[in-house]
This record gives structure tokens, sequence and C-alpha cells, in this order.
């Protein structure tokens, strides 16, 4: 059996500490500057400007909005009160539903999964007017928040791109009009027309949700959107003249008196596709384990940080490394491995997540023996060191995961000027006053995967100490911001009504 050393030598390409960090970081900041100005597939653009995002958190009223992951559908109504001291009591939500998208309709046609979507909306309208009292008589606009790279001209128009996490939609479709044609399907007499008014990444949604849930003011205020649960993703309102010509909007609106020069616009990265892939190649955190986890994927390469950070994945990445520490280390026969083991996804995020903590041992064996049940006759049985050594493996992965994260969040709020390079100038300094940068979050993966969410924030702490000194005054800060993709649709209907306004 291997010894606790051998374990340690075992994970060391899993390690990351603040110093490997710092350089990952670093490196992430050139990567992302050069994909805002030369990446189709990355970075992409939402046409409306940060300043009218801004003032949505004086908005009220009831919106119907979707939002479209990987694995949920969610549609409902929300109530805004932007006036409420509150924050918590901003938004409500007095009808919403939820379904799972099977595989069959990711795997079909557009126009069978767009159907079902329609049907979905259909359902909730109905309920709405008979409960909410939802006017049948006009257009009722629709916010949409979908979980997948889209290229966009405007707020209410959108094309699909290559999507990935097993759908098999092909590029180009129409989004606004394939869900306005599958609800007419289902509407009936008795239904309001729809029309899709603003539609936006979830990423994007979760910003504007958080702007609107968390108000501040200059030295404290949302500054970034992180999404890490089944897939990975991040937004952040960056100057118009770090993107490419080619992918900046024909139209974006900004308030009366805002110079364009000086215009943010919300913009969806797509950080987890491969194009992020060199800044970890160049600090080693690519392991042989990563890159057999990619090549089993339906597109081999596609997305590396999401392989290596995402709920989707990193309970089949547990899964590789211990076969591959039981069979190198600690010399056992394949063919005496429980079979289930052996199995693809055996391992999932979800128990991983929960596979803590280290004492009792008795507890953990107990917790393996269940998911992956020895095999009669093999020879093979689980034992406390074997738990406990799943255990480490778990907790490597997290800790690598919460470093690269920590990473790409300082280097995006750097490039987005939220954050300076260095110590100089009054915001490193010790006189400037306290500023803190909220990131809201979202996602069951950073919540649940053992320590993820705690680590992350640990290592954001460390990193900007690093940049600026023990003294510095700067503070990023993980905040929550559950059910953006809903909300933040919702509240998108009112920021594209007011810069229908601010353009008129």
């Amino acid at each position: 059996m291997a010894s606790p050393d051998n374990l340690r030598r075992f994970l060391e390409p899993l390690s990351i500490d603040v110093d490997r960090a710092h350089e990952l970081s670093r490196g992430f900041l050139a990567n992302f500057r050069d994909l805002a100005a030369n990446s189709k597939d990355q970075f992409l653009p939402t046409p409306i400007s940060e300043s009218i995002l801004r003032p949505i958190v004086e908005q009220g009223g009831r919106h119907l909005a979707i939002d479209i992951g990987g694995t949920n559908l969610r549609v409902g109504f929300i109530e805004l009160h932007g006036n409420d001291p509150d924050p918590s009591s901003r938004v409500q939500r007095p009808l919403e539903k939820s379904w799972p998208i099977d595989n069959h309709l990711k795997n079909d046609n557009a126009n069978s999964l767009f159907s079902w979507i329609g049907r979905c909306i259909a359902d909730v309208v109905a309920e709405g007017c008979k409960t909410l009292g939802v006017p049948n008589d006009r257009p009722l606009p629709l916010g949409v928040t979908f979980s997948f790279p889209m290229e966009q001209r405007s707020v209410s128009h959108a094309l699909l791109m290559d999507m990935g996490k097993g759908f098999a939609l092909p590029p180009g479709i129409d989004l606004g009009a394939h869900i306005e044609q599958g609800y007419a399907e289902f509407r009936g007499a008795d239904l309001p027309p729809l029309k899709v008014t603003a539609i936006a990444n979830d990423a994007v949604s979760t910003l504007v949700a958080g702007i609107f849930s968390y108000g501040g003011t200059e030295h404290h205020r949302a500054a970034m959107a992180l999404i890490l649960g089944t897939g990975s993703n991040a937004t952040v309102p960056l100057k118009l003249d770090l993107l490419h010509p080619s992918k900046r909007p024909q139209t974006v609106s900004f308030v009366p008196g805002e110079d364009v020069a000086d215009a943010k616009i919300a913009v969806n990265t797509e950080w987890s596709i491969n194009g992020t892939l060199p800044p970890m190649l160049e600090a080693n955190l690519v392991t042989k384990w990563d890159e057999a986890l990619s090549l089993q994927n339906e597109r081999p390469g596609f997305q590396p940080l999401e392989y290596m950070t995402a709920g989707r994945y990193l309970g089949e990445l547990g899964r590789i490394i211990l076969v591959d520490y039981l069979v190198t280390e600690c010399r056992l026969p394949v063919e005496t491995l429980p079979r289930k083991l052996l199995e693809k996804e055996s391992l999932t995020t979800t128990f991983l997540s929960h596979y803590k903590p280290l004492e009792p041992l008795s507890a953990l064996l107990e917790k393996l023996r269940r998911q992956l049940p020895e095999d009669a006759g093999s020879g093979f049985a689980w034992t406390e060191e074997l738990a406990a050594a799943l255990y480490h493996i778990a907790k490597a992965i997290e800790v690598r995961a919460a470093g690269i994260i920590a990473a790409a969040i300082v280097a995006l709020l750097t490039l987005a000027d939220e954050l300076p390079e260095s110590m100089d100038g009054e915001d490193g300094g010790t006189t400037s006053p306290v500023r803190e940068l909220g990131v809201g979050y979202t996602g069951g993966c950073i919540v649940h995967f053992q320590d993820y969410l705690a680590d992350c924030q640990r290592f954001l702490d460390q990193l900007l100490s690093r940049r600026y000194g023990e003294e510095g005054k700067l503070r990023v800060v993980l905040k929550p911001c559950h059910d953006g993709g809903v909300t933040g649709a919702g509240i998108l209907v009112v920021a594209e009504a007011l810069s229908r306004q601010s353009k008129a």
C-alpha cells in the first residue's frame, strides 16, 4: 500500500499556492487582453452600456423571464422593488417553475427543443394570467438568459454559436425567433402574444442581478459576475476600445452626455473555451489526468478551464486520478478493481462534494463502499487508507480549481480597470478609503464542492495582499447571487426599455 508521502508526491502536479496563482493571474491578464482584441468566440459583447445597467437599481414592476441552462429550464415572473432599503427584498418571484432539460431534447433538432421551451413558457404565462392578473390583450415582453455563447448585435437579437455541454444544436440559430415560434404553438386565444425584448448570457444576467441587489457606491459596488456550477464563466463591464472593431456592437445605448471613449459594456468572457489554455500550460497546471479527461469528452480540448474547475467534470477527474493512484502507486491489478469504478462518471461531482470531513475515516469508508462496492471474489477491498486517499484527491482538485478561478478573477478585474496592476497610486496606498469590489457568484459547484468558496476567497485575499501589501485597502469579495439567471433576465427587460428611452 502506498504511504502518505507517496500520495503527496503523486498529487504534486495538482498543487498551487499564492505565488503560482499570482503568476497565473499575470498570464491570464495578457491572455484576456489578447482574447478581447482578437478572439471571435470569446469576450463577446452585450450591446448595452454599464451606465444603463446601474440606474436599473431604482426600477420596479413585474416582468417575465426565462433561464435556459445546461441542465434546467426556469420560467417565471419576477417583481422588482428597487427602492427597498433591504437588498434581500428588492427582487421577489411570485411565480416560477423549472424543468430538467432531458438528454433527448439536447440531442434532438432545434425545433423540438424550442417547441418544448415554448410549451413550458405557455404553462407559466397561463398561470400568471389566472393568479397574477397578467393581461392577455397586449404583447408580453420576455427577458431571456441563455447559458451558451451567442453573437449579439442588439439586446433583443442573438445568434447561437458552438455550444458544448452536451447540446447538439447547430450555430446560427436565431434564439429569439425560435423561442417566440415555440411559444406560439401553445399560446391559444386566451394567452397574450410574446415578444423577446432582451437576451443575455447567464454570466451577464448574474452581473445585472448583482448590480440590482448589491447597490453600493464608488467604493462598494458589484463589479463582476461568476458562474461556477455545471460550467464556468464570467462577465465584466469592459471599455469598448479593448474589443476588436468587428466585435463592437453597431449600436450601444448610453446615458445622455456619456463619452463613448469612456463607456463600458457587459462582456461575456466565455473564459472556459480553449483560448485560455496557454496561461495554464505555462504555469504547468495541466496534468496527464486533465488530458485524459479532455480526450474522453464529446469535444476534446474545447473547454480546458471548465474541465479543471466546473461541476460537470470534477467528479470524473477524481475517478481518473483514483484509478491511476490505485494502479501505479498501490500496485493493484486493474482487473481486481470494482467494475463500477472503471465506468465513466461513476464518481460524481455531487458525491465528491460531500465526501468529507476526513475524520472519522470509518464514515468515509462506508460512503465509498456504498458508491463503489467491491466485486465478490475480486480480492480487492476498500480500506480506510484508500478512503482517505480519495478525500485528499478531491481536496487537491478543489484547491487547484479555487486558485485558478481566483487568478482569473483578479486578472479580469485588472483588465476592467477595477484593480490597478501594482500598489502605485492611491488605490494601493494606505491613505485611500476601503474599496470593496463585489463578485456575484452562482452555481452549485462553488457552493458545495469541498471548501471551494472559502478557498477561492482565501486565494483572492492572498493575491491582493501579494500585489498591494498587507496594508492595501482594496478587497474583492465573493457575494452570493443565486437565481441571477431568471432575475437578471427580468431586469434586462427594464434595462432594454431604458435604453430605448435614452436613444429617443
